[in-house]
């Protein structure tokens, strides 16, 4: 199989996944209480459309980097679009919340969640790079594409896209069994336990996500939506993913990781995320980009290549003298004259 039959075959999956996503949020409309917002779809819809066609003229035109760049681009702007409202879905089934024991983890691991907010409350200064990272989650994901497009890594660009996508829909999956309304529902934080900070999201989601719930809220938007998902935490798992796809690209992957290493920080306070959610995320990017890249290069591909590989056993050939040991290069039989 060559590169661009890889390319083909991960794109093919990726826009699967985006159809599969797209049926499920229009299904729990049509079946369900649910309703759209329409107008928040239109403006995704015709932006990913302009990409894709973009992306689809320079493919033709063989110029593959800019139209890798594009075309990820237009499976990236859709796809939280879509999976932004399956979060809205799931979460409506109202399961036990989890809280109690996602702190209770915590405490098992002698991490001191409070204590955290006291340290960054006590050097506001500190919680503002913490935050800026925090915020920079869209910004690096465009970066990440269009740095990986044009400069030739198009299989590694779809292996972030693809294991990015596995991220997310493993999250929302697990938000449905284990809901949680995070730290500042559970611990009835106030603007008074931090007057020195302003984290990034507070509040912001639980008046939807109670809603939810509750089924007073019924609205899903392809922008303007809140994050929602406690365990696992998303943000953590696209830090990683960050990490790992800009890797390649060896002047600035050490930027990436440390702006990365800082926003995983930041996910406690900023995000309103337990410890354990932090620890779950970096557990999901892990089996997500592995999966991924078995997907991407092909495991049997590789299981193939290994037992075609040159012998490194000596073959023994017999002479008048009796057996000896030659080392060859080649595992297939020979015949010495």
């Amino acid at each position: 199989m060559t590169d661009n039959d890889r390319l083909r075959r991960a794109d093919r999956l990726i826009w699967a996944l985006n159809g599969i996503t797209a049926v499920l949020v229009v299904a729990a409309c049509v079946g369900g209480s649910f309703h759209l917002a329409w107008a928040s779809f239109g403006v995704v819809a015709i932006a990913g459309a302009l990409l894709y066609a973009a992306g689809s003229f320079y493919s033709a035109r063989k110029e593959q980097r800019l139209a890798s760049a594009l075309l990820c681009t237009a499976q990236f702007v859709l796809f939280p679009a879509l999976a932004a409202p399956l979060s809205y879905v799931v979460a409506s089934a109202a399961l036990p919340l989890w809280d109690q024991t996602f702190a209770s983890w915590d405490r098992d691991l002698g991490l001191d969640w409070m204590g955290w907010l006291s340290t960054m409350n006590n050097h506001p200064g500190l919680h503002e790079i913490f935050a800026a990272a925090y915020s920079s989650f869209l910004p690096q994901a465009a970066v990440v594409i269009l740095v990986l497009g044009l400069a030739g890594h198009l299989l590694h660009l779809r292996l972030y896209i693809l294991s990015f996508i596995f991220a997310a829909l493993i999250t929302i999956a697990i938000s449905a069994l284990m809901p949680a309304q995070g730290v500042w529902g559970y611990f009835h934080l106030t603007p008074s336990n931090y007057p020195n900070i302003t984290p990034v999201t507070q509040q912001l989601h639980l008046k939807i996500f109670d809603g939810l719930r509750d089924g007073t809220f019924r609205e899903l938007v392809a922008r303007g939506a809140e994050g929602i998902i406690t365990f696992p935490s998303l943000h953590t798992a696209g830090a990683w993913l960050f990490i790992f796809a800009i890797w390649p690209v060896r002047y600035l992957r050490w930027i990436f990781l440390l702006l990365n290493l800082t926003m995983i920080g930041a996910t406690s306070v900023d995000g309103g995320h337990y410890f354990s959610d932090v620890i779950a995320g970096t557990a999901t990017a892990v089996v997500c980009w592995i999966v991924a890249g078995r997907i991407v290069h092909g495991l049997r591909e590789e299981i193939s290549r290994i037992e075609n590989s040159p012998s490194i056993e000596p073959d023994m050939i017999p002479n008048s003298a009796g057996a000896v040991f030659v080392p060859v290069a080649e595992s297939k039989p020979r015949i010495i004259a």
